[in-house]
Parts: C-alpha cells; structure tokens; sequence
C-alpha cells in the first residue's frame, strides 16, 4: 500500500481532537517499537523521526540478541529509550496456541530466570538509560509471573490494548500499547487507514467521556524492522497530527524504581 497520507480523510480523528482542545484535557503519549537487536537504516529512519517529531521511542530490545554496537547506538540517540523485550523472542506455548514466550505451560521458575535474565543483561549493556518496562514478545504472558516481576526488578508491564487496571500486580504499573499501523495477517504492509483512524478516534472519545483510563499513557505500537513507506508515513501523520493537539509527551517516574 502506497497510499499517500495527504489523500487520507483524518477528518473523524481532527473532530475529535478539537473536541478534547475545547474541554481542556491533554493526551499523556508515548512510542514503543520492538524487536531491536542492532543498528540499521531502518533505525536510523525511526530515530530520525522520532527527533522530528519531538517524541521519544521506547525500544524493546531482544536482550539475548543485543550487540554492543545497539548500546553504543542508543547512547549517541537520546530520543531512544531501551527497555526490555523478553529474553530470546522465542516462542515456548504449546501447538496450536496463540505464540508466547512465557506461556502458562512453562515451569514458573524457567520464566522468571530468563526474565530477570534480561534485565541483568540489558542493565550491562545500557547502564542507567535502561527503564525496568517489561515487554513481553507477542504482548502476552501467563498471569501467574506478574506477582513475581517486581520483586526482579520490574517496575512496569506493557502489552496491548487499553488496560484494565492501573497496576498489573503489586509494584507493577501497567503501561500498554493501543495502535498497530501494521496488517500482520494480511498484507504485512498498512491496516487500511479508515479503519485505523476510526481505532483511534474512538479510542480517544472512550477517553474524554470517562469511559477508559486516560492516565494510562496513549501508547502506538511500531516494528521499525519491517516497516515499509506507507507504514513510515502513516506514523508520522498520526503522531504529529496527535502532538499538535492534546498529546504530551509521557515519561515514565523513575523515582518508583
């Protein structure tokens, strides 16, 4: 899909800005993008739009996978921000189960050492510009780890989907993801923009009516490693039209860690 974004009818999504603009209420943002292992050009192309945007991407980084040159790279990159993406990014569940690193059917004490793992090894590798977000590959893992993060080090949990709770379990916030511009099982390349922009708009409008969490940070999901220009171009569309708006930038409080 080469669709051109100017050809794109954002006019649901600019109504509902201008709504949020006139009742005073502002949209806590953020950016995770996964799978990084090490520098590409297509790192380079999502760090530089990221830097034009004015918003910074938290990059899941693959921890058994992570070169040295990745955490050289990110410390010449503010606007990158590592935190952890699951150990190998391999799948354990069952045949004919939805994939998952750490599925239920793995022996908790097996999960919890490759999660604590990866953030010994990233915290090497990336010192204090690591954040203790966990994100598990897929965004899906078995409920009964979640008592357990923090207590390795975990601050927060990310998947996908608006949450449910603030907290996915004691002293682990939970700070998701709520829009992927990629088809993944269909044409690999951009959802159909109408539908993407009717996601979002009402997303937004369950927001401002009180209808989902809005201290929850509004988070768009990307995978800079497959990303082909219509992808490219819809993110950058979608962020700079949401950061001319409501969207503020979120940081996340490291005086919890």
């Amino acid at each position: 899909m080469t669709q051109d974004t100017q050809q794109i009818d954002w006019s649901s999504l600019d109504l509902e800005l201008a709504a949020w603009q006139d009742a005073g209420l502002t949209l806590p943002l953020w950016w995770r993008d996964d799978d990084a292992i090490a520098p590409t050009g297509a790192l380079d192309q999502l760090s530089a739009l990221s830097r034009k945007l004015g918003l910074p991407v938290h990059l899941a980084v693959i921890p058994k996978e992570a070169t040295l040159s990745l955490a050289q790279y990110v410390q010449q990159h503010p606007e990158l921000i590592p935190v952890v993406h699951g150990w190998a990014h391999q799948n354990q569940a069952p045949e004919g189960e939805k994939k998952c690193e750490f599925a239920a059917q793995r022996p908790v004490e097996d999960s919890l050492a490759e999660i604590e793992q990866g953030l010994a090894s990233l915290s090497v590798l990336f010192g204090d510009a690591l954040l203790p977000i966990f994100v598990p590959p897929w965004n899906r893992i078995a409920p009964t780890l979640l008592p357990w993060m923090a207590g390795v080090g975990y601050t927060a949990l990310s998947t996908f989907t608006p949450r449910r709770l603030a907290k996915a379990a004691p002293g682990l916030e939970q700070i998701n993801t709520h829009l992927d511009p990629i088809d993944w099982k269909g044409s690999r390349s951009l959802v159909p923009p109408a539908r993407l922009i009717a996601q979002v708009s009402d997303q937004l409008r369950d927001r401002r009516l009180g209808r989902a969490d809005n201290a929850e940070p509004y988070g768009i999901l990307t995978h800079h490693l497959v990303h082909d220009p219509a992808i490219w171009q819809f993110t950058e569309a979608l962020i700079a039209r949401l950061m001319q708006g409501p969207g503020q930038v979120w940081q996340f409080d490291t005086r919890k860690i």
